[in-house]
């Protein structure tokens, strides 16, 4: 080994002894007979001493070396005189009585601290550097403890691990497939797998009951902050099991995580519907931090004659508390922020509940103090809190109103990132229907079970376009802190309901065999009862490690918003061999 030591684990205790350690320069200091150099590794920084007076030509030396060259220096280890508590190894520094350079390097093209003058485009360029930064290393060296905190937790509930294929065959129901060209069945492709979804339900025929992967996969569709072309999941499946065994077991898997990476103890998890949670919170995974529950108002607003309410799907609003004082300029602003594309509310109506008890709205015209009363008793309104109210197509309005919660939520700085809150979300839609194509598709994917009470519907009623009954799935999502982090249902496991969820999808049966096929013939030779579901690993990652749903900085090697790793240019054209090969024009 070239180093006895590394950068982060010397301390007053080892004072006295002589050391080597390697790593990168990555700040040097000369004080006119005196050069001070923190040495970089992975594990953190030391100081290193260079001294004239003891040895002028180890002086001179360290006096030509460049940021980020890779040094390797045999020194005493010394008690420091202006200790720096801030990092493990603050009480001591090496004095250098032998150095080596190992590597020269070019002048960085930003600054590798935790406050780095890179752009985002420019340290994605030269992720091998940015990867130095103590702030994104750290990221990485969490996101290991996570993945090590999961498979403890599996090996411990007899779970095995089970590789699947990545080269599939291209099933597109959900998102867009990325396909792989086939060389020796030439015109025709391979699939990248957006999930092990079949792999894991076959597996479960096979006798093998728990099962779970940490597995990449990959789905060609517009990218987010929270999404990536190719990214991790935790996949996992479990047979002869109902939906709470599933959610016990997975809310267990959880908790260890957070236990074993934060040493926090998660309280058990509420349950709440998919109704629920649009009804209340305007999104499927809300963010239960903090109240500022949505209210619906059509029966005290509607007959009025104001156009805009009388003519609407639905009328809503949040109490925002303690802020009846805001200006009419913030008001504006407010109401821009709803109007943006993103959010697509036509307008914004407010009231002011004033502190000297009167009540103040936008639509004043329209109605008296007695009908403003109506709509605050709605939210338990008090002196002090101002009304926002949001109106038009039933699923749009309830979107935005969830859109100006989270704002609001961020603007009064409730949505506190100490905090976690945890919850499932549970009896989604089976499925949703497309007005364009005019037809059903499935609310998670066309493997999902529906409940008990909704099989004859799949039989008998799913020709109702227009029916006011929905079914709903055996489908669970967990949520934390407004982030979705997992998701899964308990399957079909029968062959004649899977072949009839096919036909409500709109398939024939020529499709349905070619497709899917090998999973109906499985199903044929004795399919347990099974479920499962799917964490993505990045996202779940961010959550715990930093309470941000920015899946970037969690990944050792991401794309760009535009699906471009811009470190290696791709992708980028194929040469004409490769073309023909392949059978592409």
């Amino acid at each position: 080994m070239l180093r006895t030591n590394t950068c982060g684990e010397l301390t007053i205790k080892n004072v006295g002894q002589i050391v080597s350690l390697c790593g990168w320069l990555a700040r040097a200091r000369d004080f006119g007979g005196m050069t001070f150099i923190d040495l970089r590794d992975r594990y953190g920084i030391t100081q290193l001493v260079f001294n004239s007076e003891t040895n002028k030509e180890l002086y001179e030396q360290a006096k030509k070396l460049g940021r980020e060259f890779v040094i390797r220096a045999t020194g005493d280890v010394c008690e420091r005189s202006n200790k720096n508590l801030k990092i493990p190894s603050g009480e001591i520094e090496i004095i250098v009585n032998k150095l080596e350079i190992l590597n020269e390097s070019k002048t960085p093209p930003f600054t590798i601290e935790d406050e780095s003058d890179g752009g985002d485009e420019l340290r994605m360029k030269y992720r091998y550097l940015d990867l130095r930064r103590t702030s994104v290393k750290n990221n990485l060296l969490q996101r290991h403890k996570v993945g090590q905190a999961v498979r403890e937790y599996f090996d411990a509930n007899g779970f095995a691990d089970i590789e699947t294929p990545f080269l599939i065959k291209s099933t597109p129901e959900g998102a867009r497939d990325f396909v792989v060209p086939s060389r020796m069945s030439q015109g025709e492709f391979y699939a990248l797998p957006q999930s092990p979804q079949t792999f894991k339900q076959l597996l479960m025929v096979s006798g093998f009951d728990r099962y779970y992967q940490i597995v990449r996969c990959f789905r060609d569709e517009d990218l987010r902050a929270d999404r990536q072309p190719e990214f991790t999941q935790i996949d996992c499946e479990m047979s002869f099991v109902e939906q709470e065994d599933v959610l016990q077991m997975f809310e267990g898997m959880v908790k260890h995580i957070f236990k074993k990476v934060r040493n926090l103890d998660l309280p058990k998890f509420p349950r709440m519907t998919y109704a629920n949670a649009m009804k209340y919170y305007g999104v499927d995974k809300p963010d239960t931090r903090f109240e500022m529950k949505i209210s619906e108002l059509n029966d005290v607003v509607k007959g009025k004659n104001f156009k805009v309410y009388d003519d609407a799907e639905l009328i809503g609003g949040i109490c925002a508390k303690g802020c009846a004082e805001y200006t009419r300029k913030q008001l504006d602003k407010l109401t821009e922020w709803v109007k943006r594309p993103q959010i697509g509310a036509g307008g914004l109506g407010y009231i002011k509940y004033n502190s000297d008890g009167t009540l103040k709205s936008s639509f004043d015209k329209f109605f008296d103090e007695p009908s403003l009363k109506k709509i605050a008793e709605k939210f338990s309104a008090k002196q002090g809190d101002l009304i926002l109210i949001l109106a038009g197509a039933e699923t749009k309005t309830r979107k935005a109103l969830g859109e100006l919660r989270l704002e609001m939520g961020n603007k009064l700085g409730l949505r506190d990132k100490s905090r976690f809150e945890c919850l499932w979300v549970v009896d989604f839609p089976l499925l949703e229907w497309n007005e364009e194509e005019q037809r059903w598709f499935a609310m998670h994917h066309p493997f999902t079970s529906p409940k008990k009470e909704d099989i004859d519907w799949m039989y008998n009623g799913y020709t109702e376009k227009n029916s006011s009954h929905a079914p709903k799935a055996n489908a669970y999502d967990v949520v934390i802190n407004g982030v979705e982090v997992g998701g899964g249902s308990i399957r079909i496991h029968n062959k004649e309901l899977q072949q009839q969820m096919f036909k409500v999808l709109g398939l024939t049966k020529e499709e349905t065999e070619q497709k899917f096929g090998f999973i109906l013939n499985a199903f044929e030779f004795g399919a347990p009862p099974h479920g499962g579901i799917a964490f993505g690993f990045d996202r779940l990652c961010s959550m715990v490690i930093s309470n941000e749903d920015y899946i970037r900085d969690y990944i050792a090697f991401p794309k760009n918003n535009s699906g471009r790793d811009v470190m290696l240019d791709s992708p980028s054209p194929i040469d004409e061999k490769q073309k023909k090969e392949l059978g592409l024009k």
